[in-house]
């Protein structure tokens, strides 16, 4: 069966799709015991995959911050079964083309998730100090008052660099936008850009901050 790919399609995938998860033996149990309401929980999935999807904005959440409250129950293996899940859904109701690019999108916010739960559980995926090799070019130091506007409002690092972002003093917040995620850094923390990724950065309060530009992969 094909289904349109619009905001209606979108509802009855969701809906299909976290039908399945609530029954599966591995992941059902997790995501049972964290959504006490569905028919909400369906409602704000599909304003999320309308906002990937469409680039609507109709999802206002934190997705990581939903994921990290539960980081000790998750594993890597759940979100394989999360991605097989979501395949098995996708090219049942959609066409092929539509389906590939609905599963491109579930594997980078998988991943995205990946990361964050590893960074809450203190695995290494953003870093305190280390050696690195020397960037082509650094940004002056910002504070609060000096952050340029360009950088809290969503911007693209070129391609072919890649852009870390690292905290001196106080805290921030690194959003990206697609897949949408936040990512709080304190001082001594630093996360990195990956080439072409939309982001940008929160403050709210007294910070300093630079940002290093590598022209090959830096260490995570």
């Amino acid at each position: 069966m094909t289904t349109t790919m619009d905001e209606a399609g979108l509802a009855v995938l969701v809906e299909r799709f976290y039908g399945k998860v609530r029954q599966d033996d591995l992941i059902g149990p997790v995501f049972n015991r964290a959504v006490d309401d569905w028919p909400h929980h369906f409602t704000t999935l599909t304003r999320f995959w309308s906002s990937v999807m469409f680039t609507t904005g109709r999802y206002k959440g934190n997705p990581v911050a939903a994921h990290v409250r539960h980081a000790r129950e998750i594993t890597p293996v759940m979100f394989e079964r999360w991605l097989s899940l979501w395949g098995e859904t996708t090219t049942e109701m959609f066409s092929a083309e539509e389906a590939k690019v609905l599963q491109e999108k579930a594997a980078r916010i998988a991943e995205s998730l990946k990361l964050a739960i590893g960074f809450h559980l203190g695995e290494p995926t953003v870093t305190g100090p280390r050696a690195r090799p020397a960037p082509y070019r650094s940004t002056p130091i910002f504070d609060q008052d000096t952050l340029p506007p360009g950088l809290r409002r969503d911007h693209r690092t070129k391609a072919g660099t890649s852009g870390v972002i690292r905290v001196l003093e106080g805290a921030l917040t690194l959003h990206f936008t697609d897949p949408p995620r936040a990512l709080p850094l304190e001082a001594g923390q630093s996360a990195t850009a990956a080439p072409g990724e939309t982001h940008w950065i929160e403050i709210t309060g007294p910070m300093r901050m630079q940002v290093d530009f590598h022209d090959s992969e830096p260490p995570v």
